[in-house]
């Protein structure tokens, strides 16, 4: 529908499009986590139930991940802020509610801390403390050498490392956020704390909720209907005031 999606390199942007009732001027983007890409099961659950709800969803891949192009290697969170900047660009006209999962939900806090085109923010199982998150996975993997949790297609680069290094923690960027805010976390996440979510939900601004799901891992492996519901109700409900 959008046509081509490129990033700053020239690099592709892989996106699914599900459609919603004409109209509408709200689309929900959803983007993954480290290691992840637009076609994990619960991204695409929450796409569908949206879809199927009149709401339109586009997911994507980030840049090095999935079907995107670019290479693994170069992923960093402020690379892929940079394209969910240009998939925003893309959406040119649109309301844009974004859904960042782990890493991607760093990257939201990010791009929504300065660009006032995303009306609406949820993080889910979302990274705060990057640098801390860093140290605490990959401490005793070689970076430009070895692999993120030994996955050989996943390659732990120096830029990576930096990057979250540099970044340190997102939490600074909740006083700049001025939308309504929505954090979704497990009580049994051990890939990012739910420790992240309860720092930055005090950080934030009003309006905002927090909903942990009782016993939920990461990725909402035995949970993704309950995840998909607290955030198609959250949405169905905002969007009635974009």
């Amino acid at each position: 529908m959008f046509g081509t999606i490129r990033n700053v390199e020239g690099e592709k942007i892989d996106y699914t499009f599900h459609q919603g009732e004409a109209g509408k001027k709200v689309v929900v983007v959803i983007g993954h986590g480290v290691t992840g890409n637009k076609d994990r099961p619960f991204v695409v659950a929450l796409a569908e139930a949206l879809s199927t709800d009149g709401i339109p969803a586009l997911r994507m891949s980030f840049s090095g991940n999935g079907d995107s192009e670019g290479r693994f290697e170069d992923s960093t969170i402020s690379k892929e802020v940079e394209d969910l900047g240009c998939v925003i660009d893309a959406l040119d006209g649109w309301n844009i509610l974004y859904v960042g999962h782990s890493m991607g939900g760093a990257v939201g806090v990010l791009r929504a801390s300065t660009d006032t085109r995303i009306v609406r923010l949820v993080s889910l199982a979302g990274m705060v403390h990057t640098k801390a998150f860093a140290q605490r996975e990959f401490s005793d993997v070689m970076p430009d050498t070895g692999c993120m949790w030994d996955e050989p297609t996943c390659p732990l680069s120096q830029a990576f490392i930096d990057d979250t290094e540099t970044i340190g923690t997102v939490l600074p960027c909740a006083l700049s956020i001025q939308v309504p805010w929505l954090l979704v976390h497990g009580t049994a996440d051990d890939v990012v704390p739910l420790q992240d979510s309860l720092d930055i939900y005090e950080q934030a601004n009003d309006p905002k909720q927090l909903l942990q799901i009782e016993g939920a891992d990461h990725v909402f492996s035995e949970h993704t209907p309950e995840m998909v519901k607290i955030i198609h109700e959250w949405v169905r409900e905002q969007i009635k005031s974009v």
